[in-house]
């Protein structure tokens, strides 16, 4: 479990890929701080653990389904990574619950400035759009986010300065593919109206006023 609250930027060093095992290695320092064998860290929003590490970096064993679902399988030399250490019983939860599983990626379709924000607009597919609603929370490349807008498979997001310098979605361009992962709560209120709906000809959507009456939000 994560919170989407960047604790530091690193850098993609290489892979190891062979029969049985595909591994990234990651330059980092401050998620490496009381780090061990069998720990989680989320890079770029996606859950991966530790199977190796020195002063300056870890290694992540990967799963081809990983790869496939998310944008690591991009990754060049010293791409920059978003990197967050899994939350303990005692930290300080910041953004919002993220779990680290990916639910799609979506193209970058647009950057723009809007006084002191930035204004990131992107396309989303169907299925991840259903559990979406404006104002809620969605990780970006792991990074916590409140949505802005949610219409017709564009979703658009504002960082302000902080969360655009110190995450690598400074960097993105359009075109850039992104993580990712909706908020925990909102699949589980599709999920419940979907059972709700199951006899009913049209699948039951998520709605801000159907959160706020049933006391949601």
């Amino acid at each position: 479990m994560f919170t989407g609250i960047i604790q530091e930027k690193g850098n993609f060093v290489r892979k190891f890929k062979g029969s049985s095992k595909y591994q990234l290695e990651i330059s980092a320092e401050k998620v490496l701080n009381k780090i061990k064998k069998g720990d989680s860290i989320a890079v770029n929003g996606v859950c991966l653990t530790v199977v190796d590490f020195g002063s300056d970096y870890f290694r992540t064993d990967v799963m081809p389904e990983t790869l496939k679902a998310t944008n690591l399988s991009k990754l060049q030399r010293d791409s920059v990574v978003n990197l967050e250490q899994s939350l303990r019983p005692n930290d300080f939860i910041g953004g919002h619950f993220v779990t680290g599983h990916v639910d799609s990626k979506a193209a970058v379709r647009s950057i723009k400035e809007e006084s002191n924000a930035k204004i990131i607009e992107m396309k989303v597919d169907q299925e991840t759009e259903k559990l979406i609603v404006h104002k809620g929370s969605v990780a970006i490349n792991g990074v916590s986010l409140t949505v802005m807008g949610i219409n017709k498979g564009i979703l658009k997001i504002s960082l302000i300065p902080e969360s655009w310098s110190e995450t690598n979605l400074s960097l993105l361009k359009a075109g850039d593919l992104v993580n990712i992962e909706t908020d925990m709560l909102g699949k589980y209120v599709h999920k419940m109206l979907a059972n709700l709906s199951r006899d009913k000809p049209k699948e039951a959507e998520i709605s801000k006023d159907f959160l706020v009456e049933n006391g949601f939000m």
